[in-house]
């Protein structure tokens, strides 16, 4: 049965409305207008069009932020993916850990962004659940009150290389170089941040969930749901992604079906700084990304090859009969 780990009111979430102006070289935002709750805002992402996908200067409904979170864990890497429902398109994908970012945080999406990954990709050990660092900052414990968290053994965070083409609230420009898009069916502004997150080598029977917010009737309800863990992996191989998905339970790598999935539209095809798609059927990211569909090949297969190669090495083979 899922467990309720925190309940909050949606009403104390504040956003504001943003001016964005673009050039090829780069893309600028700032408020306007007064804060708008949840709702409200959700009200004003009403689709938009522009004409020219490199020059523009429009008015969006709100800033969000994601994160492209690159896990460290066992000398591999894998990019990590959640699944949600999204309320307000009636559709279920998987999508980089994201949020909106709050009217006070405009000018410091990163630090929004650390924090949708201290409330959406949680850890667990048989000793309780991993606490986070971001270089020298401690992230917060959100659910604290209803987890056990292990202190002495973080996990951290640490920025990748950023994009090219800078971001900038009003003059000030934004630490770690996101990836912007703005995504024309919602009129939101999007920035990704790339980041890598280490795992101790000490953590041992690792398990990992995703723990989503839910609007039910006037409340936001985040609920652990050990039955479906909706966190996935993506491993990478020299940096480059394999059209595999898994989950990971106590340390076990699980292979997850990918039939008839969809990603959301940070995936999709970005035209300048325009994302015109809701989203992008798995099977057709995997195409356009040139990746091979998992078979034997697989990377599971592959590390039970080299196991059974391992295996052959230590003990010998039984003598012919005569």
């Amino acid at each position: 049965m899922p467990r309720t780990l925190i309940r909050k009111n949606p009403s104390n979430f504040k956003t504001l409305p943003l001016f964005v102006e673009a050039t090829p070289e780069g893309l600028s935002y700032q408020s306007i207008g007064m804060p708008l709750n949840f709702s409200q805002t959700l009200q004003r992402r009403r689709p938009v069009t522009v004409p020219d996908s490199e020059r523009f200067a429009l008015e969006l409904a709100n800033l969000g932020v994601s994160v492209r979170l690159t896990l460290h864990w066992q000398n591999r890497d894998y990019w990590v993916l959640v699944r949600q429902r999204r309320q307000d398109r009636g559709d279920v994908v998987l999508k980089l850990i994201s949020g909106y970012v709050p009217a006070h945080e405009l000018n410091l999406p990163l630090h929004t962004a650390t924090q949708e990954i201290a409330e959406e990709c949680l850890l667990e050990t048989p000793e309780g659940w991993l606490s986070g660092r971001f270089n020298d900052t401690w992230l917060p414990a959100p659910y604290s009150a209803a987890l056990h968290y292990r202190e002495a053994l973080p996990f951290r965070l640490t920025p990748l290389s950023g994009s090219a083409r800078p971001v900038r609230c009003a003059n000030m420009p934004l630490l770690e170089r996101p990836r912007a898009y703005v995504h024309l069916p919602t009129a939101s502004l999007q920035l990704i941040y790339d980041l890598r997150l280490d795992v101790p080598k000490e953590a041992k029977s690792l398990s990992l969930f995703h723990v989503d917010e839910r609007l039910e009737g006037d409340q936001l309800v985040a609920r652990l749901d050990r039955k479906r863990p909706d966190l996935y992996l993506m491993p990478l191989q020299d940096g480059q992604p394999l059209a595999e998905l898994y989950t990971l339970k106590k340390d076990q790598l699980y292979p997850a079906s990918t039939r008839g999935l969809y990603l959301a539209e940070s995936f999709a095809r970005q035209e300048g700084w325009l994302v015109k798609d809701e989203r992008i059927r798995w099977k057709d990211w995997v195409r356009q990304q040139g990746l091979s569909p998992p078979g034997k090949d697989s990377g599971l297969a592959r590390l039970h090859g080299k196991a059974k190669q391992l295996l052959k090495r230590i003990v010998p083979r039984k003598a012919a009969r005569p």
